[in-house]
């Protein structure tokens, strides 16, 4: 029997998130996973902390794009460079992202991304 690659769990999740399809990506993560963002957005805990953090955040987007750019995979650790692209109101705000993901027994135990912060918020409708 074929186990799942980290990457084969990563992909899926990723493609969920850039649906804004928030059910089927907290289907990939463990109730357990830390997701950890730059300062000033916060660092949480589990799927439904983590669909707290993305869902608000998300509302104002129209339509999302992740190209991948690059990937490796070393153990249960997936490292993604992308270009997060997000299609708002006015217009569409591009940022470069850095994910590194932990899986573990096919679920997504550890999510961080590396961004500049004040790229996407100084771009982003005020809540």
């Amino acid at each position: 029997m074929t186990h799942p690659s980290p990457l084969d769990i990563v992909h899926p999740f990723l493609r969920a998130l850039e649906q804004l399809d928030y059910e089927a990506a907290m289907i990939f993560v463990a109730n357990q996973c830390e997701y950890v963002n730059p300062p000033p957005l916060p660092t949480v805990q589990g799927p439904a902390e983590i669909r707290s953090v993305l869902e608000p955040f998300f509302a104002p987007t129209l339509r999302n794009e992740f190209k991948l750019l690059r990937q490796a995979e070393h153990g249960a650790t997936v490292f993604v460079e992308r270009l997060d692209r997000h299609q708002l109101a006015d217009g569409w705000v591009e940022l470069p992202v850095t994910g590194v993901f932990d899986v573990h027994d096919g679920k997504i135990t550890y999510w961080r991304d590396y961004f500049d912060a004040a790229t996407i918020l100084s771009a982003w409708p005020s809540a």
